[in-house]
């Protein structure tokens, strides 16, 4: 048995990644800081301490895993270097234990945690599967042949790993940043691709992704006629969206999804081709996507007497107008009121005049000051070069959340990477 120490255990990748090690009967420990984050609750449900960061944590008989929101200077990093102790950044070790299994990554600009937790959920009940996703949460089974994973392309992080399928969701510039254009952008996934050992399973809707070569086969996705696997007939009704699939111009079945919005139907079409690459049985792919309930801050809801409170990770305009039209297809009759937190100072610098656009599908807007990464230093951007930008929109702070109380018979969604949900918080408590 393998003693772990985590960096940052409270990290999305992280927390699921010592979960993992966890069930595997290895012996993990962490340490982070003590602002509460959501991640922690499944280790703590699981028993696996959480430290404040102090170099005395790190002991010579352990194996560091090192978070990548850490400088090389942590005093626990250096504590580690001090020792000789194996240190590993997260995703030189995520790489190195994929080696274990098949492996299967899940990348993309958008969608990849959706339909990472999807493809765990449906082929976990097919093969034995050891899983992680980015919204904190990892399963580790001892027997298992199959790894899927959630790949992060920020900093090009996700080219640590030689998996052997990958899903690819999209290609939409991000990361500003890192990626010096949308080409630096498109050029890591170019490279990832290179990696892939068996096949990729892309949306063959996105021209970039269409556009990348690759030494091993490739079937597409999507809505448009040219790929392997088509959707049509989408249609939404009170339990979620109905959608029939066509293979290779056949028809495949009837699928239902527990979800809203066209980006769910494509992820499910994604998981149906790499599940229907692997022999899954037709009739148990549907029984487990009626059954998936999605993953955590993705469309998280909440009901407040007539009001409905959604809770969503979306951070990129892209991400916004797909939360928007998957709250419009759920609840057609109601207001949508759009409360959003911007992540970083350099995204929102990137797309200040995409997000105005996005957040414009909605009938109410709210803006919260921008959530400052720890990985940038805040520049002379604020929450009111956005504001400008919008008509109607107006400022939120935890002071005046009242103020949704105005929106009865309305969908509110809470939408930021950051710490959007302390306004939600603030609200209920109301």
């Amino acid at each position: 048995m393998t003693k772990y120490h985590f960096v940052g255990i409270k990290g999305s990748g992280m927390s699921s990644l010592a979960q993992i090690l966890y069930d595997m009967h290895e012996e993990v420990q962490g340490s982070d800081v003590e602002k509460r984050f959501f991640t922690q609750e499944a280790l703590e449900k699981k028993g696996i301490p959480i430290l404040p960061f102090d170099a005395n944590n790190i002991r010579e008989d352990m194996t560091v895993i090192w978070g990548n929101a850490f400088p090389a200077d942590h005093v626990e990093v250096a504590k580690a270097r001090e020792l000789g102790v194996p240190i590993y950044r997260y995703h030189d070790f995520l790489g190195r234990f994929a080696k274990r299994f098949t492996s299967v990554a899940v990348t993309g600009t958008h969608g990849k945690t959706g339909t990472t937790g999807m493809l765990a959920h449906v082929f976990s009940a097919f093969r034995p599967t050891t899983y992680l996703i980015g919204d904190g949460t990892g399963v580790g089974k001892e027997n298992s042949e199959y790894f899927i994973f959630e790949a992060c392309e920020y900093r090009r992080n996700f080219l640590a790993y030689e998996p052997d399928y990958c899903l690819i969701t999209n290609i939409d510039y991000d990361h500003a940043d890192y990626y010096k254009n949308l080409e630096d952008y498109v050029s890591a996934f170019q490279e990832l691709a290179n990696q892939v050992k068996k096949a990729l399973i892309v949306c063959g809707d996105d021209a970039r992704l269409r556009d990348l070569k690759a030494d091993v086969p490739v079937t597409y996705y999507g809505f448009g006629e040219a790929n392997d696997f088509t959707a049509k007939n989408i249609r939404s009704t009170d339990h979620g969206t109905v959608f029939d699939v066509y293979h290779a111009g056949d028809f495949y079945g009837q699928y239902r999804i527990p979800l809203y919005g066209n980006h769910n139907v494509l992820n499910a079409l994604g998981v149906i081709a790499f599940c229907h690459s692997q022999g899954m049985p037709a009739d148990l792919l549907k029984e487990r996507l009626m059954t998936f309930k999605g993953v955590n801050r993705r469309f998280s809801e909440k009901r407040h007497g007539s009001q409905v409170l959604i809770d969503d990770y979306a951070h990129h305009p892209t991400e916004i107008k797909a939360t928007i039209q998957a709250a419009r297809s759920k609840y057609p009759d109601k207001q949508i009121v759009a409360i959003f937190q911007p992540h970083t100072y350099s995204r929102t610098l990137a797309f200040l005049d995409q997000f105005a656009d996005s957040l414009q599908q909605a009938d109410a807007v709210f803006l919260c000051d921008i959530f400052g990464s720890a990985r940038e230093h805040e520049g002379k951007l604020t929450i009111d070069d956005l504001l400008v930008k919008i008509p109607g929109a107006r400022r939120m702070d935890e002071a005046n959340v009242g103020v949704l109380k105005d929106y009865p018979d309305s969908v509110l969604l809470f939408m930021g990477a950051g710490d959007i949900q302390k306004y939600q918080t603030a609200y209920e408590k109301l």
